[in-house]
């Protein structure tokens, strides 16, 4: 893959046939895959063919090897212009995200607390590949329910109070979701998991405020040096697996007959207008808004603890979703056009201003949080006037192993001891869902957060370092 580099964080891959548009790759040199191992870029140049691509297909410094779209890929399609959408520009894990909660505590006061609201945390997360949840529901309308309202319905249920839903993208729901697009495999899948936290890199962390970039900003969003966090990243869990699976097979079904041609057959879709690009939205809003109740209700869970434990409460500082394609309205070639903006291991990042942004936020542009890989620190971000990308940036460090070759690499260490001797208290993870989630496997996160922000993604204004993790 020949590579122009136009900047310091940015690379580009001209356009051949049969791509509509370049490829743009927002990192540095050290960054940028390992195209004997990681054909990541490839996908990058696939998914420049799409039927409606406008401007570029991106990709975010954490960039690595997915499921027909890159992880860290950003694709917007013209609605108007036969724009299409594709499952695998959302991914498996719909609405996959992070919420953070702020506490009114240092960490030197949690200090002599941290094992038992670490034990409290432990016991109150339902996690793993198996059933088990927060709230278990009592029926078919109640979950549909989940589906239509997120964490609005969840607040309506005692579940949190109002004011989370002003610090959640969307408010808490996708409006637009018909649980009747939910097939009862995904059904079934998701009816016993609405408040769990699934294995892999999903993590629950209590954290602390370790470094403030910009103060001001920080104030806003309510950080301080020192301060207590905790960071929750999770989806959809199965339901939204199941409902990736089965619009990528009707899509691959119809594509002949809307006249659409890929290279991959992972990057099935259909036109954003059509029957079967209707149906896979409105299936993925539900699994989004389940992804959001999901969220809440561990946010809820957790927030008991700490006020048990510690006599403190949690508060939200915001809920944001990256995995996800989004109808939204932006400036191209000197208008504005109506597009579907595919954001797959990446972070929408409005800038200061935004109507969308509750108005507390404005002023200040959205929180963006970056979670790092296990035993290493986070970032929190902001949105930055005139961003490329569609105002989207990273998600993460990013892997560099698959979870396998990370087993393999760490074979003969003991990670939970690795852990605890960064004193970082441990609870709940076997020895191999750790070792899949150490820092080898991953990027650096700094270096992916300097490379975002020098190319004029996003802006820090805070990092944050672990002080316990539950893991599935």
């Amino acid at each position: 893959m020949e590579l122009v580099e136009e900047s310091p964080y940015r690379f580009r891959i001209d356009r051949r046939d049969p791509m509509r548009v370049p490829g743009v790759i927002f990192a540095s040199r050290s960054l940028l895959p390992d195209a004997g191992a990681d054909r990541s870029l490839d996908q990058v140049a696939n998914v420049a063919t799409l039927p409606g691509i406008v401007d570029a297909s991106y990709a975010m410094p954490d960039v690595h090897w997915g499921y027909g779209f890159p992880i860290g890929g950003v694709a917007a399609t013209d609605i108007e212009a036969g724009g299409v959408v594709s499952p695998g520009g959302v991914g498996f894990d719909i609405s996959c995200g992070v919420r953070l909660l702020t506490a009114d505590l240092d960490r030197d006061e949690l200090r002599p607390r941290l094992d038992a609201v670490m034990d409290g945390l432990s016991e109150a997360t339902p996690r793993g590949m198996g059933k088990g949840a927060v709230w278990h529901l009592t029926g078919r309308d109640e979950l549909d329910a989940v589906l239509r309202g997120g964490s609005r319905y969840a607040v309506e249920r005692g579940f949190g109070v109002e004011r989370d839903l002003h610090r959640c993208e969307d408010y808490g729901a996708v409006d637009d979701a018909d649980p009747a697009q939910v097939s009862e495999r995904a059904i079934e899948r998701g009816a016993r998991q609405v408040g769990s936290l699934g294995s892999g890199n999903h993590f629950l962390e209590v954290q602390a405020v370790e470094q403030v970039y910009d103060e001001p900003v920080a104030e806003a969003f309510g950080l301080r040096p020192g301060q207590v966090c905790v960071m929750i990243h999770c989806g959809s869990r199965g339901l939204g697996h199941q409902i990736c699976t089965d619009h990528v097979r009707a899509m691959e079904k119809v594509m002949g007959r809307h006249g659409i041609h890929v290279p991959d057959r992972q990057l099935a879709c259909a036109p954003v207008s059509s029957h079967e690009g209707r149906a896979y939205l409105g299936a993925m809003a539900a699994a989004a808004n389940y992804a959001r109740a999901n969220r809440q209700l561990l946010a809820h869970a957790a927030g008991q603890i700490f006020e048990r434990q510690t006599g403190r409460r949690l508060d939200l500082v915001y809920d944001i979703s990256h995995n996800l394609a989004k109808i939204e309205d932006h400036a191209v070639d000197g208008g504005t056009r109506r597009l579907c903006v595919h954001r797959k291991g990446a972070t929408r990042a409005l800038p200061p201003g935004h109507p969308d942004l509750p108005e507390e936020l404005r002023a200040a542009g959205q929180p963006v949080l970056i979670p790092g890989s296990m035993g290493t620190g986070s970032y929190v971000l902001t949105g930055v006037a005139g961003a490329p990308a569609w105002a989207s940036t990273c998600h993460g460090a990013g892997r560099v192993q698959s979870r396998k070759q990370a087993v393999v690499a760490g074979r003969g260490a003991d990670p939970r001891a690795q852990l605890e001797a960064q004193d970082i208290a441990v609870r709940g993870a076997s020895r191999r869902g750790l070792a899949e989630e150490m820092p080898a496997a991953y990027k650096d996160i700094s270096a992916v957060v300097e490379a975002a922000e020098g190319a004029g993604l996003c802006r820090k204004v805070a990092r944050l370092v672990p002080l316990g993790v539950v893991k599935g």
